[in-house]
């Protein structure tokens, strides 16, 4: 899989998502695997720039691997502005979000509500890609709604003003995330263009990820919620595209180690107090098999400093080994 001049060690890709693929997920993920990880949504309002949530996932200091930073907005040329800013800021590939179908995105025409304009969504591709010299990458939805499913002209829209690759989640914006991600129409895309093309939608296991790619011709996969608690899923899938063998679940020491590095992380990239508290839903996530019954979750939750948390899980740990 390659973007521009950039050449992936696999074509398994991490999904932004918001308040998720910070630094520390992301470089976790990259170790476990995966081929590229993409950076959280960054507004393309300059007035937000300066914020401490908006620098912290600008950072990218001493991050390994093709940094690609998605951005998302509605005017073609704040858009053009927050390309620039960004690859002045480090960005290698600059991906444009027009996937994303949360209704505090959407309600400012951005994210998938674009895709109701294929005008102003040609408009703000061409102003990206002219803006930088460094690949501009899209994401998008199947369409707006299971009536207008228009992902095949956005397509060809995208390819015909610079766009080097492009992802298309399998549900339109208003499926939301409810019900099962459709590979229809990211095979009628693949087979409309000649950029490469990223399935994403419900990839949870290695069998379907192959079959995902089978089915649908496309060059990458692109994994996000499934991803959640689980950064291995990257290493099982690149081993069983390789060599069609199932790798065994990670033993529980290997969780732990995973899950402390992790918690450590979020402790040193946040500080305090939001570090310990962006490490619950992780450490939920982590422990959803193990504490099906969310005890030590609930105990987890209220713990507010990082010795506590870290002292709290190396008890669990030892009591469940």
């Amino acid at each position: 899989m390659q973007i521009g001049p950039y050449q992936l060690e696999n074509n398994l890709m991490v999904a932004p998502m918001a308040g998720i693929t910070d630094r520390p997920f992301r470089q976790l993920c990259r170790r476990l695997g995966a081929g590229l990880a993409v950076s959280e949504m960054l507004s393309s309002n300059p007035k937000v720039w300066q914020t401490a949530k908006s620098m912290g996932r600008m950072d990218h200091s001493g991050e390994s691997g093709i940094r690609s930073v998605q951005i998302a907005g509605a005017d073609p040329e704040l858009m053009a502005q927050a390309a620039q800013f960004n690859v002045s800021n480090g960005a290698q590939i600059i991906d444009i979000n027009m996937g994303c179908p949360a209704k505090k995105v959407n309600k400012k025409l951005a994210g998938s509500a674009l895709l109701q304009y294929p005008d102003l969504v040609e408009a703000i591709v061409k102003a990206v890609v002219d803006a930088v010299d460094v690949p501009v990458t899209l994401k998008i939805r199947t369409g707006w709604d299971t009536d207008n499913r228009n992902g095949v002209e956005i397509a060809a829209i995208a390819e015909h003003n610079g766009i080097q690759s492009l992802a298309v989640h399998g549900r339109t914006r208003a499926c939301m995330y409810k019900g099962f991600a459709e590979y229809d129409t990211i095979r009628a895309v693949k087979r409309s263009v000649s950029i490469p093309v990223v399935a994403n939608g419900d990839i949870t296991s290695p069998e379907k990820a192959k079959q995902v790619l089978e089915y649908t011709g496309a060059d990458a996969i692109m994994i996000g919620r499934a991803a959640q608690g689980r950064p291995w899923i990257f290493r099982e899938i690149d081993h069983y595209l390789k060599t069609g063998e199932l790798l065994p679940p990670p033993p529980i020491e290997e969780v732990r180690s995973i899950l402390m590095e992790h918690l450590v992380n979020l402790h040193q990239f946040y500080g305090e107090p939001m570090g310990p508290r962006i490490a619950r839903k992780h450490v939920g996530w982590y422990l959803q098999a193990h504490d099906q019954e969310g005890q030590f979750r609930r105990v987890f939750n209220a713990l507010e400093t990082p010795d506590s948390q870290v002292d709290a899980l190396n008890e669990y740990f030892e009591t469940y080994c």
